[in-house]
């Protein structure tokens, strides 16, 4: 009994050992993001091609309050991503005692994958998709009523699909792990491939700021396409047998 008491204790304290090293790198990069909040915000403009369309060409606020909140929202979500690294390492140290050695060799390689993955994604949905998006937001009603964009509503919704589109584009990394570990086999994919399919254009319609069937298409194909090089991945890669 005190044998398992103290195996807990010591989980509890491993596990505020990798909090406490995270929020500390959050804090840090947090810092850093907000005394940069300006040329984020600008960066984050860019898709909208400087508002050219709308009065005075940039996003307005109507609370005496509002710039600052989305400052500091910006400025944590900047210093959430780039202490990712640092999470995700935490993350593996306090898992990694629960897997065995080849399970933790996956993990340890996968680390610079996933962050590469999630980068891509997010970077298809700043120049690929959210541009046509706010293009056609823009136009649509523009002869009826005069566009005033809260930063607020802009940064909001940019930043919900740059998350969303990094999630996404982690799914051949994800797929190739279960693979690796037994869990999901090439054939077991392919199955569920028209309910991926399905659950592509769900997303494709939850993720888009719009509801142009033509923005929930450039978000749908491309996790079609992962989905389908996902099982590819694990054709050559996974075991097979499925656990």
């Amino acid at each position: 009994m005190k044998e398992n008491q103290l195996t807990i204790r010591q989980h509890l304290l491993e596990l505020r050992k990798r909090l406490i090293w995270s929020v500390i790198s959050v804090l840090i990069c947090t810092g850093v993001s907000f005394a940069l909040h300006e040329q984020i915000l600008t960066f984050l403009m860019a898709p909208a091609e400087g508002f050219v369309d709308i009065p005075n060409q940039k996003p307005i606020y109507t609370d005496l309050t509002e710039y600052l909140g989305v400052a500091m929202k910006v400025s944590l979500l900047g210093g959430m991503f780039l202490s990712l690294p640092m999470i995700l390492f935490q993350t593996v140290l306090f898992i990694s005692p629960g897997l065995k050695t080849r399970e933790r060799r996956y993990l340890y390689a996968l680390m610079p994958v996933s962050l590469l993955a999630f980068t891509v994604g997010a970077t298809f949905g700043y120049q690929i998709l959210f541009p046509p998006a706010v293009k056609f937001l823009l136009d649509f009603g523009s002869d009826v009523a005069t566009p005033y964009i809260r930063i607020s509503n802009y940064t909001g919704l940019m930043l919900r699909l740059l998350f969303w589109m990094g999630i996404v584009f982690e799914t051949p990394v994800v797929l190739f792990f279960l693979s690796k570990i037994g869990i999901v086999n090439s054939k077991f994919l392919a199955k569920q491939r028209r309910y991926a399919v399905l659950i592509a254009f769900v997303l494709g319609a939850i993720i888009t700021p719009t509801f142009d069937p033509i923005n929930q298409t450039l978000v749908a194909l491309p996790i079609i396409v992962l989905y389908e090089s996902g099982i590819w991945i694990t054709k050559f890669s996974g075991r097979k047998k499925v656990k």
